[in-house]
C-alpha cells in the first residue's frame, strides 16, 4: 500500500509542476508560478525514488497509470471539466497494466 500512496504523492506533485508551467505559459500568470512548480516537480522525482523496485523503468511504468487517473481528477476538481466514458474507460485500462507490472510475479 506504501508504493501507491507514493505514486498518488508523485503524481499530484508532477501535476501541479507541469501545471505551474501551463498558468505560466498559457494562462499568463506571474513567472513566479514557476518556483512552486520547480520544486513540486523536484518532490515529484525523490518520491518515484521511494518506491521499493529493484529496477528505475519497473518502478515507473505502473506511475504512468497512477497519472493518468490523477490527471483526470485533477481535469475534473481544478479544471472542472468532467471527464467522459473514453476518459474513463481508457484509464481503467491503464490502471489494469500498471497493476499487472506492479503486482505481477517475477520469474
Amino acid at each position: 500500500m506504501k508504493t501507491v500512496s507514493v505514486y498518488v504523492c508523485a503524481a499530484l506533485a508532477e501535476i501541479a509542476g507541469c501545471f505551474a508551467f501551463w498558468a505560466w505559459l498559457r494562462l499568463g500568470k506571474s513567472a513566479w508560478w514557476l518556483l512552486p512548480g520547480l520544486t513540486s516537480l523536484i518532490a515529484f522525482a525523490v518520491l518515484l525514488t521511494l518506491v521499493e523496485s529493484a529496477a528505475a523503468g519497473r518502478a515507473y511504468a505502473p506511475y504512468g497509470g497512477i497519472y493518468i487517473v490523477a490527471s483526470l481528477a485533477w481535469l475534473w476538481t481544478v479544471e472542472h471539466a468532467r471527464p467522459d466514458r473514453w476518459d474513463i474507460t481508457g484509464a481503467g485500462v491503464c490502471l489494469f497494466g500498471a497493476a499487472i507490472i506492479l503486482w505481477g510475479p517475477r520469474l
